[in-house]
């Protein structure tokens, strides 16, 4: 399950587990015009973990998703990238 919220300067998507028996803090995506942030809750450490990354991280990754193993490149021409 997940929920979708705009908010003023970022679009928040919470990812709830819904798995097994062996369940997963919630994670919370927040969408910025200049970045992303990844955020979950750690309850041996009772506080919040965050991985920001950059836009072109994030497009990196989307493409990754999809790609074998190996080492990529993405070529990024105008409003379009190709992998390599």
């Amino acid at each position: 399950m997940f929920t979708i919220e705009h908010e003023f300067d970022a679009t928040v998507v919470t990812l709830v587990d819904e798995g097994g028996a062996h369940l997963q803090e919630d994670v919370t995506v927040n969408a910025f015009e200049e970045c992303v942030t990844i955020e979950q809750y750690d309850p041996r450490n009772h506080r919040m973990a965050r991985i920001t990354l950059s836009i072109s991280q994030l497009n990196d990754l989307a493409a990754a998703l999809d790609l074998p193993e190996g080492a990529y490149r993405l070529k990024r021409t105008g409003n379009s990238e190709v992998g390599n």
